[in-house]
């Protein structure tokens, strides 16, 4: 994938390039508007009406009780009622809060953007966005920041200064992102970070997925599939939409880890087959999303993250924000 060589503006936040601490603190003003839990407006991607829908939080068994007239027969409690002959029902309650995993990618790959900003700065601002929402509802808010390197893993907590730590996690890795050769992209390491997350969210979590997709493959189906056997799973998808099309605008030059490449974009046949092979990925993902009933939100680069984040999850005109 193209990298444009902005090495130099290392630590010019607005240029977005890179993403600076307060810019993420700042964000927390922008962390309101949707959702995570599973009452949505009708549009929403969460909503009822999608095959995508999160369960919201878990469940704690509280009693058992005798039935009254109006009780869900759901709850009916068989056993109990077949041993006393008299129909009893098990009471539950909400938990008070859950667990919400962020698995924020800043590879080399996600070091790209042709217009605003590069995915691997919005991939920080949807991390900043989500945490600061989290943390308003009352839940507790981990992560897993990798790069091709490293997984830091930030263990789940409700507080500001966990969100914090989340943060500054992200600002250090989006930091050391540049287009030197000598950083090698590892595909593998997405598979690598849900295996581990598989691990940690035992139960009843929600794992937030905010990649580019970049090494998706059957094994990243096996991991998807053993996460949401227990938990939600969401994904961010981040993408440039260079990376969708390209223009016909004559010989370009792009840059990756690797070198350089001038093509000629005004050849209809690598226009076509650049399309096909970003729909294929899109495809990849979208396929996995609907069996295991999995809501991707696409997010591309050129865009206001929370308004793409709003427009996906939250309000529209007319409802409430929440």
């Amino acid at each position: 994938m193209a990298i444009p060589d902005h090495s130099n503006d290392k630590g010019t936040g607005s240029s977005g390039v890179y993403i600076q601490l307060d810019e993420l603190v700042r964000l927390q003003h922008k962390a309101s508007g949707f959702s995570f839990l599973p009452r949505q407006p009708v549009h929403s991607i969460l909503s009822g009406r999608h095959a995508s829908k999160l369960r919201g939080r878990g469940l704690n068994f509280e009693e058992l009780r005798d039935y009254l007239p109006g009780d869900d027969t759901r709850n009916i409690d068989w056993k109990v009622t077949a041993r006393t002959r008299t129909p009893y029902v098990r009471v539950y309650t909400e938990e008070k809060d859950r667990t919400v995993w962020l698995l924020i990618d800043q590879r080399v790959g996600m070091f790209f953007g042709s217009k605003e900003r590069m995915k691997s700065v919005v991939a920080a601002e949807v991390a900043a966005i989500s945490a600061w929402r989290v943390l308003s509802v009352g839940d507790r808010v981990g992560a897993l920041v990798f790069n091709d390197s490293e997984i830091s893993v930030v263990p789940p907590h409700r507080s500001r200064e966990r969100v914090m730590q989340i943060l500054k996690q992200v600002v250090e890795k989006n930091h050391a992102l540049n287009s030197n050769p000598d950083l090698e992209p590892d595909a593998d390491k997405l598979n690598e970070v849900l295996k581990q997350v598989s691990i940690l969210a035992r139960h009843d979590c929600l794992v937030c997925l905010i990649t580019d997709a970049d090494g998706i493959n059957p094994e990243t189906q096996r991991h998807i599939t053993r996460l949401s056997e227990h938990n939600d799973v969401l994904t961010a998808f981040i993408y440039d939409p260079l990376e969708k099309e390209i223009p016909a605008a004559g010989r370009l030059r792009f840059a990756d880890s690797g070198g350089q490449l001038e093509a000629d974009t005004s050849s209809k046949k690598l226009r076509t087959d650049f399309q096909s092979a970003f729909e294929q990925k899109l495809e990849r993902i979208q396929s996995a999303s609907c069996r295991f009933s999995i809501p991707v939100l696409p997010l591309q680069t050129t865009q206001p993250v929370s308004e793409q984040i709003r427009e996906a999850l939250g309000h529209h005109q007319g409802t409430k924000r929440f």
